[in-house]
């Protein structure tokens, strides 16, 4: 059974019986992880296993781990700081602060293989206008330069740990205030004013072989009347067209307010497939889930299939223990740890 268009989450800390039969569902084809589902490393390495023991090829298993406060896993794990401070620090030192975004991104990614995770949602390509309510300190920076410098570093730490990563959220969350987690933000710019801007992270980051990419739930209405995840427009005509990127389209969270434009879960989860996601998140609603995989009819391209395959993850550490017996992760460790604490220690 090939991987299915639809990412689901699961209740607990352990599959339950209707957790199974959810994720035995053709349909199905990821699960994403939240701070709910982790207790201890060894119950999250336990869980990740029985996920992957559910049907073969394994279902694919992610988590928003991107550091600051949007870091699901922490007891055991590397305290990973917010984009924003590999950004000062780049303001400061460039090379300095590439070097600290390769080795975040090898820790991030490290730990969450060795944990049984396939990739996380990362890296935020957003530019930081300093207004918005959902991006603030996730973002690296608002120069593009910038943005285009550290990501690509943080993309080749999280490739040496075994990940790909996913950039989010095109073509650009960052302008507006509203979070579209709880509304419907609209974005009136041009078409040219966002391309000239906030698009060049992520053409840039094509340009570098990025693997997966996150549009916003954002309407861009000089452009398109949908949200971006629901757009012909923005998905087939900017995106795959105009910026030749070929990699995996992963809609945003279906259950936010901000996808409710697009009708029930099963008319947008059709909406975003056939504006061209490959595949479609819906999360904390398992009786949403339970609609969907009931009334959801959709024949997988093998384009979709083939590029969800790559976001397997690669080699992996056996566990921490083996992680901490390399000299060279516990002094990243370290370097990543003083981010956001000691100039002093940084740039020693």
């Amino acid at each position: 059974m090939s991987l299915g268009p639809v990412m689901l989450d699961v209740v607990g800390k352990e599959l339950t019986a209707d957790d199974v039969r959810r994720l035995k569902h053709p349909l199905v084809g990821g699960v994403i992880l939240f701070a709910r589902n982790f207790e201890s490393c060894a119950q999250l390495k336990a869980l990740t296993a029985s996920i992957h023991a559910v049907r073969q090829p394994p279902l694919l298993i992610a988590v928003d781990h991107e550091g600051g406060r949007v870091q699901r896993f922490r007891e055991g794990f590397t305290k990973i700081p917010p984009m924003r401070e590999f950004g000062k620090i780049w303001d400061k030192n460039p090379k300095k602060a590439r070097e600290l975004a390769v080795e975040a991104g090898w820790i991030l990614a490290a730990e969450l293989r060795a944990h049984g995770v396939d990739f996380s949602f990362t890296p935020v390509l957003d530019m930081d206008y300093g207004d918005s309510l959902v991006i603030g300190d996730r973002a690296f920076h608002r120069n593009p330069q910038a943005i285009n410098e550290l990501a690509f570093s943080l993309m080749q730490g999280l490739k040496k740990g075994g990940m790909a990563a996913v950039g989010k959220h095109f073509p650009g969350h960052g302008f507006v205030v509203a979070d579209s987690h709880v509304s419907i933000p609209i974005d009136e710019r041009e078409f040219d004013q966002i391309a000239q801007n906030d698009m060049q992270p992520f053409r840039k980051m094509i340009d570098e072989g990025l693997a997966a990419i996150m549009p916003a739930h954002v309407i861009y209405p000089k452009v398109d009347d949908k949200p971006a995840g629901f757009s012909n427009k923005w998905l087939q005509k900017v995106l795959r067209e105009r910026l030749g990127f070929n990699g995996v389209i992963f809609s945003d969270d279906l259950s936010m307010e901000g996808a409710t434009v697009g009708g029930d879960v099963t008319t947008r989860s059709l909406a975003a497939l056939n504006a061209g996601c490959d595949m479609v998140l819906l999360c904390n609603r398992p009786d949403l889930a339970d609609e969907l995989l009931e009334n959801l009819t959709w024949k997988m391209p093998a384009q979709s299939i083939a590029r969800l395959a790559r976001m397997h993850g690669a080699h992996h550490p056996k566990n921490m223990d083996h992680l901490h017996e390399s000299g060279e992760f516990l002094a990243a460790v370290h370097r990543v740890g003083m981010v956001g604490k000691s100039e002093a220690d940084l740039f020693a």
